[in-house]
Order: C-alpha cells, then sequence, then structure tokens
C-alpha cells in the first residue's frame, strides 16, 4: 500500500469512527444532515477529496444517502447490504451449511420463545398462512422451499426482536438455499411429507398456547428430524417405517 492509499484508508477510517460514535452516542440520528465536507474535513484532519471518498463508500453501504444540493444525509442501513456480504464472505467456507444451521438454530430458538410472549394476531396470521403454504406445496422443491423459508422468517418477526431480524435477514440467501435442498429430499422419503406438514403445526400450535419451554424443546426436534433425513442421504439410507410414528412423540 502506497502513502495515497494508506491515507485514504485512514480518512476512511476516521470519517466512519466519527459516524459510529455520533450514531452510538446519540448526537446524530437517522435523517440528520452531516456538516459540510470541508468542515468536516477541518475537524477530522483529512483533506476534502479523502472525506468526499470516505462518504462514497459510507453510501455504498447504505449507511448514508447522498443528496445533490442537499449534503449527505444519516440513513438507516439496509439489511440487504449485510446479507451480500454475509453471502460472499461464506460462499467459499467449508461445511458451509452446517455452519449456517448452527447460527439459525441459534436465532430461531431463541426467537421462538420471544414469540411465545410477543407474538400477535397478525403473526399468528402470517404463521397461519405459511402453514397452509407448506401443505399446498408438498410436492414442489421451489414453492416449498420457499414456504418453510417465510414461516421460519415469520417466527423471527413475531419475535419482535430488531436485532434478530437483522441476523436472519442477513443470511437469508443462504437460509433460502438450505431450504430449498432440504426440500429435494421429500422425492426421496416419502415420510417427509407428513413430517414437514405436522412438524411445522406442533411449532405453530406450541406459539399459539405461549409455551417457550415447549417451543424450544419442539423447534430443536424439528430441526433434528431434518438433520437426521439429510444424513440418510448422504449415508444412501432409505426411507424407514419408524420415522413416522417418532414424529408423533
Amino acid at each position: 500500500m502506497d502513502a495515497q492509499d494508506a491515507d485514504s484508508a485512514s480518512g476512511f477510517e476516521r470519517v466512519f469512527a466519527y459516524l459510529r460514535e455520533r450514531l452510538l452516542d446519540g448526537t446524530l440520528r437517522q435523517g440528520e444532515r452531516l456538516m459540510a465536507e470541508r468542515e468536516l474535513a477541518a475537524q477530522l484532519g483529512v483533506s476534502r477529496p479523502i472525506v468526499r471518498e470516505a462518504l462514497r463508500a459510507l453510501h455504498m453501504l447504505g449507511i448514508v444517502e447522498i443528496r445533490e444540493r442537499v449534503g449527505t444525509i444519516v440513513k438507516r442501513p439496509d439489511a440487504s447490504m449485510l446479507k451480500d456480504f454475509f453471502t460472499l464472505a461464506l460462499a467459499q467456507q467449508a461445511d458451509l451449511i452446517d455452519d449456517v444451521m448452527e447460527a439459525r438454530i441459534a436465532i430461531e430458538c431463541q426467537a421462538v420463545r420471544l414469540a411465545c410472549e410477543r407474538a400477535t394476531i397478525a403473526d399468528f396470521e402470517r404463521l397461519q398462512r405459511a402453514l397452509v403454504r407448506i401443505g399446498e406445496t408438498i410436492d414442489d422443491a421451489d414453492a416449498g422451499g420457499a414456504a418453510d423459508f417465510e414461516f421460519h422468517r415469520a417466527i423471527v418477526l413475531a419475535s419482535r426482536s430488531p436485532t434478530l431480524a437483522v441476523l436472519h435477514e442477513s443470511m437469508s440467501t443462504l437460509l433460502a438455499r438450505s431450504h430449498r435442498s432440504r426440500r429435494e429430499l421429500v422425492q426421496r422419503f416419502s415420510s417427509m411429507k407428513s413430517y414437514l406438514i405436522d412438524d411445522h403445526k406442533r411449532v405453530f400450535d406450541t406459539i399459539v398456547a405461549r409455551d417457550p419451554d415447549r417451543a424450544e424443546v419442539t423447534l430443536r426436534r424439528h430441526f433434528a428430524i431434518g438433520d437426521e433425513y439429510r444424513r440418510r442421504a448422504v449415508t444412501g439410507e432409505g426411507d424407514r417405517p419408524e420415522a413416522r410414528s417418532a414424529q408423533g412423540h
């Protein structure tokens, strides 16, 4: 890195740190305008071109919006930027599905507990619609995977936790692929059809009953059964009659 690149990197870090601290301490809020480039450059001890470059980078990240003849406005960051980052950052990782599933389980198990406490009638309706869609798409891997994703996304939204929602959304591209790949197993294991419909219904019922302990246990068992089907597909095992009866316990 030459001196100019080093200066640019340092300038970006100063502008980013300034904005971060102002947001954290509440002196700068969403929708407010930053000071002019000249003032910001003087305050942070960097050149105006470096400030301009840093602001453009922050604009690309969705943190600020640069409006002509208005200035630089603080935005609420778009979670889709985080989603793209996660997808690209993890794309080359070995055992990607397992790693994403571990994070998903952690997020959704906490979300389902909160949903039991905070879910509204509108949340129940959203979950119910997703549940119906799961049954309607049981033989369609693409639409079925999307229906599965929407049901689990509805759980996270019902938690009323903005942080959990952003984390879940940041992994949504990877999660959607995971749901799609699992739905492909339906053609191999006929018992998966009743599992997918009945198990999601059991999760829904625990949320409606507002029973966080049973909801978490039911959801964890739901994940475990899905993993078992995936394991059997990898090892070449066929469908097993006891798989149906195990779902009723």
